[in-house]
């Protein structure tokens, strides 16, 4: 490890770093185009910066320069954290907390990842507005005494009848108006489309998300996101950690030398934990009357402990077989499983 420490609090204009020179604490405030000049002439240090938003690109350009860069997780970052909160403060909180042993760190992604993981939130977001957009038009219509069913192909579906039905009592105006609202419905179906289409292209042209689509339970959006975000696996030192990152492992109460187990820590990456659930659901779906060792598996726990925890296992299980294969550069073999 590099003598030279640094702890590196970064922000949208300004940033604050803080070290130890000749064994005197050093504080500097920098500009943010400042920032790459000054440790272009710096000494090659170990720089730790808080894993937030713009971390990974100032990594990225820190280690051209020759420096070492750690990401630390910030929910980690924020026990080393002393007296109020200010700038100088949170950095001193990182250099302290990168020179521990245990630190919990976080990978530094690559353009190629950050790329995928672009898309993705796009699409969330037009996810998002398309479901508030319906849930809007179906409250709108229930005041009006019009009422459909839950669900988005429901207002695909009766949305159009309802405009041509004349003798509701929709007026002229409100006619054009949810004929608006039915055209912009529209347009988020097919920007989502589009982004699904790119995501799986992204998919097909990545050499590990092609082979995570052999896994059960995981497509495209999965095989690209989890490609994205675990990288070559080895910011990870089990599988476990891995599964335990995207918080489809069992919380911990122990005390005094007794287990206890809670249900799921629901911790870390949402996004791809509801991925990998929703694809576990649709294997356990199709796992009946099948005879392979995995449906074995899951028709033996279905019946033991339940439709949905046998839906967190299963998805647990795929999240350790995606860190597998991405740390040993191995396909999927179903006689592993």
């Amino acid at each position: 490890m590099n003598n030279s420490v640094i702890g590196l609090d970064i922000a949208k204009n300004i940033f604050h770093m803080y070290t130890f020179v000749d064994n005197k604490p050093k504080k500097k405030k920098l500009k943010r185009a400042e920032l790459l000049a000054f440790f272009a002439n710096y000494p090659v240090s170990l720089i730790g910066i808080e894993a937030c938003g713009g971390a990974h690109h100032w990594a990225r350009e820190l280690i051209k320069l020759g420096h070492e860069v750690i990401l630390l997780n910030a929910r980690y970052v924020k026990s080393f954290v002393v007296g109020n909160k200010n700038d100088f403060n949170d950095a001193e909180g990182i250099f302290d907390a990168v020179t521990r042993p245990n630190k919990r760190t976080v990978m530094i992604k690559t353009i190629e990842q950050q790329d995928i993981q672009l898309v993705h939130k796009v699409r969330q977001g037009l996810v998002s507005k398309r479901t508030a957009l319906v849930n809007q038009i179906r409250g709108l219509l229930s005041e009006r005494g019009i009422i459909i069913p839950q669900g988005i192909n429901q207002v695909r579906k009766e949305l159009p009848l309802i405009l041509e039905d004349a003798e509701n009592d929709l007026t002229v105006m409100a006619r054009e108006v949810f004929a608006e609202q039915y055209e912009k419905f529209a347009a988020l179906d097919k920007e989502i489309k589009t982004q699904d289409q790119r995501i799986s292209a992204l998919c097909n042209s990545n050499a590990l998300s092609r082979r995570f689509l052999d896994v059960p339970g995981v497509g495209p959006m999965t095989a690209s996101i989890v490609a994205s975000d675990i990288g070559n696996g080895k910011g990870y030192l089990s599988s476990r950690d891995y599964a335990a990152s995207l918080g489809v492992v069992p919380g911990q109460h122990s005390s005094g030398g007794k287990q206890v187990y809670l249900g799921i820590s629901k911790r870390g990456n949402r996004y791809i934990r509801t991925l990998l659930i929703h694809g576990a659901r649709a294997v356990l779906k199709n796992c009946h009357n099948k005879k392979d060792k995995l449906s074995l598996w899951l028709q033996a726990l279905i019946e033991r402990r339940g439709f949905n925890k046998a839906a967190v296992a299963l998805a647990n299980k795929n999240a350790r077989i995606l860190w597998a294969m991405a740390t040993r550069d191995k396909e999927y073999d179903a006689c592993l499983v």
